[in-house]
């Protein structure tokens, strides 16, 4: 079988001619990108299942002879990418993306996702996938990058993008912000003091840990009175 996929890949038949497709109706046209997998993690299951149904999706209407497109790529998984080079860096060189700045930095990750990136890309070929590898896509290249561009310009100008102050997850350790589903959250039953890894550590603790779970309380003055309003939590941050 892996013969035969290289016979096809070579011989152009995943590929889509445009001008072919410009004499044909909205209907006899089928276009499909693949939701790019992370560039740092390899495909599972899940992957395999999603590839099958697109793939056959694919090949129907190419067999009906419509001008069938199936577009290949990966996405840069921004925090997991950088973690990861991070992490080589400090073991091969002892140093961080800090002592490096940011374009050095990103060369690295370029250099890592030419080496260590074709993985999935090497695993969509083994699953027969029928994708026109000549339009493979990176999220991070410059014509990607312009699209995103772009598209925030679009929401920014229709209003439906934004700035405002919202609550947000702030790592110590990547200095950034992440979004919810990279959290590990922690349930307390009550004052509980624990390790912040990423952190120098609490000087008023023996250990270094610092405190959680603990109720504070604190007040809010009211204008033109000498009154208080007491407001009690164990999520401080939320209140500043």
């Amino acid at each position: 079988e892996a013969a035969w996929q290289d016979w096809w890949e070579a011989s152009g038949f995943y590929g889509c001619d445009p001008s072919k497709a410009e004499g044909k109706s909205d209907d006899e046209k089928f276009v499909m990108v693949i939701p790019p997998p992370n560039v740092t993690g390899s495909l599972h299951l899940g992957h395999a299942l999603t590839a099958a149904v697109e793939d056959t999706l694919t090949r129907w209407h190419r067999m009906k002879g419509h001008a069938t497109l199936y577009v290949p790529g990966t996405d840069h998984a921004g925090i997991a990418t950088q973690s990861v080079v991070e992490k080589m860096l400090m073991k091969d060189n002892g140093i961080n993306r800090h002592d490096l700045g940011r374009e050095k930095f990103i060369e690295k990750v370029w250099e890592w996702k030419k080496e260590y990136g074709n993985r999935i890309t090497t695993q969509l070929r083994s699953l027969g996938s029928s994708v026109d590898w000549s339009r493979e896509r990176f999220t991070m290249d410059e014509m990607c990058s312009k699209a995103v561009v772009e598209a925030f310009n679009q929401f920014h100008e229709k209003g439906l993008l934004y700035r405002a102050e919202r609550l947000g997850n702030w790592s110590c350790a990547l200095k950034s912000a992440i979004s919810d589903i990279e959290v590990d959250s922690i349930e307390l039953a009550g004052r509980t003091f624990l390790e912040v890894k990423t952190h120098k550590g609490n000087p008023d603790d023996p250990k270094g840990r610092y405190e959680f779970g603990t109720l504070t309380s604190f007040a809010y003055p009211i204008e033109d009175s000498e009154e208080v309003l007491v407001v009690a939590t164990t999520r401080l941050e939320t209140m500043l």
